[in-house]
């Protein structure tokens, strides 16, 4: 478990869940820092939601499980909508808040611990960019794999992302090259998180285009049955299983 001085993330949403001032700096292992939008977007209600968002929202049934689950914006959302959720998060923090906001069930675990104990699921929900949360090409297939057997036979994953060949600016295509030069995908992060005094440690965080997701998702029991695009760079795949048809 995370300890307070290494929940950097989770420090940035219970701080603005108490009315605090709080920033989130994204550090970068070439040397890059970055702001994040901040934690009002972790609170938002629905009708905040980016378009894309809210669309991909009617694929979520039956009973859904909720990773990288924030301050509980998706969960407290299908809670409304009378939809049982399992929200998952390795900040202590961010799960606190959730279950202070109302969430029903909010657990501490990353996303390797999910197994079958928790029962089956119809849905799982990666917003947030967390198809990110995978880290690299190899462990994403594994974790899919491991998703395949968690599921039901209709079961869908809603998971978001960020195509990072949109992006113009020089640094992060001079990132792009170097990762490329270290036989990684150019989205593949190596970031740590900030705010206050608490730090994540460095983890690696994957940003992939709709043709790279549909490569890693390929064998594994699932296949990318759908894109809902923004009118940006972020975007919602549908994976549905193999087989299946929306």
């Amino acid at each position: 478990m995370l300890s307070s001085n290494a929940d950097g993330y989770g420090r940035l949403i219970y701080d603005h869940y108490r009315g605090l001032p709080s920033a989130e700096v994204i550090e970068r292992d070439d040397g890059w820092f970055g702001v994040s939008a901040g934690a009002p977007a972790y609170f938002a209600s629905f009708d905040e939601w980016p378009p894309h968002e809210r669309k991909a929202m009617r694929y979520a049934r039956g009973r859904v499980l909720d990773i990288g689950c924030g301050a509980g914006r998706v969960a407290l959302h299908l809670q409304a909508r009378g939809q049982e959720v399992v929200a998952v998060d390795l900040s202590p923090l961010a799960v606190k808040t959730c279950l202070l906001r109302g969430v029903h069930d909010a657990r501490i675990l990353p996303i390797t611990q999910v197994t079958r104990r928790f029962g089956e699921f119809d849905t799982i929900v990666m917003f947030g960019n967390n198809f990110g949360l995978f880290g690299n090409p190899h462990r994403a297939r594994w974790l899919l794999r491991r998703f395949h057997g968690l599921t039901s036979p209709k079961a869908r994953i809603l998971a978001e992302s960020r195509d990072p060949y949109q992006s113009k600016h020089a640094d992060h295509r001079r990132y792009h090259q170097l990762n490329r030069s270290r036989r990684r995908l150019p989205g593949q992060l190596r970031i740590r998180m900030r705010c206050g005094r608490a730090c994540t440690p460095w983890f690696d965080y994957l940003l992939v285009s709709p043709r790279e997701m549909g490569a890693i998702v390929a064998g594994t029991g699932w296949r990318v049955a759908k894109l809902i695009r923004s009118n940006g760079p972020v975007y919602v795949g549908v994976l549905e299983k193999a087989g299946d048809k929306i």
